[in-house]
């Protein structure tokens, strides 16, 4: 018989990514990440997040260039990741020539960035939200099991309570 504890157990991973994956709320899984698809009026809408989620308080963007490693780590890397090893399997079973038209194949490349953009924004959140996660009013996992009665000093040289 599993033995049960006070403690919840924590959102798994998965949880996270198919959140993502459906550009939803890493936090709550409801609340949209991004404007609709049909509600798009300009590139801003489409690459930009919305502020945070309406529902929970869950901020999307914490700083300036928050997305920037997404954008570059996520997104270009796995396109080109994707085209790179299309393009070498096309150059060892084919041996095309530079201006042959099986180079084509790889014409999707920015048409799949461009639509990647989001989800690779999405899960970016998703994964920072699952390994440092920032909700205001609730505890991260692993400050639950600190102890609540010892006290710290702080930068200004003075014993406070834990805030925990």
């Amino acid at each position: 018989m599993p033995r049960r504890s006070n403690h919840p157990e924590p959102p798994r991973a998965w949880r996270y990514i198919r959140r993502a994956l459906h550009l939803r709320c890493p936090e709550c899984g409801i609340s949209p990440i991004f404007v609709p698809a049909r509600k798009v009026r300009s590139l801003f809408d489409w690459f930009r997040p919305l502020d945070g989620c309406p529902r929970c308080g869950y901020a999307y963007e914490r700083e300036q260039g928050y997305f920037l490693l997404a954008v570059w780590g996520l997104n270009y890397g796995l396109i080109a990741g994707i085209g790179v090893i299309m393009g070498l399997i096309i150059q060892h079973k084919y041996r095309p020539g530079l201006w042959s038209p099986w180079w084509l194949m790889l014409a999707w490349m920015p048409v799949a960035s461009f639509l990647f953009a989001r989800h690779a924004k999405a899960l970016f959140l998703a994964l920072d939200h699952y390994l440092d996660p920032h909700v205001a009013g609730k505890l991260p996992p692993r400050a639950a099991d600190r102890d609540q009665d010892h006290a710290f000093d702080d930068d200004d040289g003075h014993e406070h309570p834990s805030q925990w």
